[in-house]
């Protein structure tokens, strides 16, 4: 059985923040044609991995979510397409074996927030990276990464070790989709 990719889509401002404040919903400030990126991109994995604010932001019962949570101190199955757990006590390949007797995880969404972010960069996890970058600023808030404070989010991004491999336009307002994936020495691991 090959092990999951994980993809992490996320919108950002110019200046590099996913939202003002917790519960900011990019819906609030981003694009029409980045919610609809979004959305494919949902529409097409197998799992989304969110952290809890960012699940009970936007509650979706029907959805098949991997939900981030330190007060779940066993995987609690909350919904039969839910799950909540302590991220602390997995990694990036105990997540399929977890769900596999509900629907095969081949293809992970990592959709938010901070924490669950860094938790697939630590664990050198992530596949690619969709990046939509709204011509927008918010000069503070919260970043795509820990650490991570105002500026260009490709530089940051090229900075921690990912490359780009793709940029488009998605209108004429200046919304770009960029795809970075890790650079050749960014090595995997478990």
């Amino acid at each position: 059985m090959q092990p999951p990719i994980f993809t992490l889509v996320v919108v950002s401002t110019a200046d590099g923040f996913i939202a003002q404040h917790p519960g900011h919903a990019p819906s609030d400030w981003a694009s029409p044609e980045e919610q609809a990126v979004f959305l494919r991109e949902v529409d097409a994995a197998d799992w989304g991995i969110l952290g809890r604010g960012t699940h009970e932001a936007a509650d979706k019962p029907h959805r098949r979510r991997i939900v981030f949570s330190s007060a779940a101190t066993v995987p609690d199955w909350r919904r039969d397409r839910q799950v909540w757990i302590d991220p602390a006590g997995f990694g990036p390949v105990d997540l399929a074996p977890l769900v596999s007797g509900v629907y095969p995880l081949r293809h992970g969404l990592v959709l938010g927030g901070t924490a669950v972010h860094d938790w697939f960069h630590r664990h050198r996890a992530l596949s690619s990276i969709l990046l939509t970058v709204e011509p927008v600023t918010f000069g503070a808030g919260l970043p795509i990464f820990s650490g991570l404070g105002a500026g260009d989010p490709v530089v940051a991004l090229s900075r921690m070790g990912y490359a780009v491999t793709q940029t488009r336009s998605l209108n004429d307002r200046g919304t770009r989709l960029v795809t970075l994936a890790p650079a050749q020495a960014f090595v995997a691991t478990g």
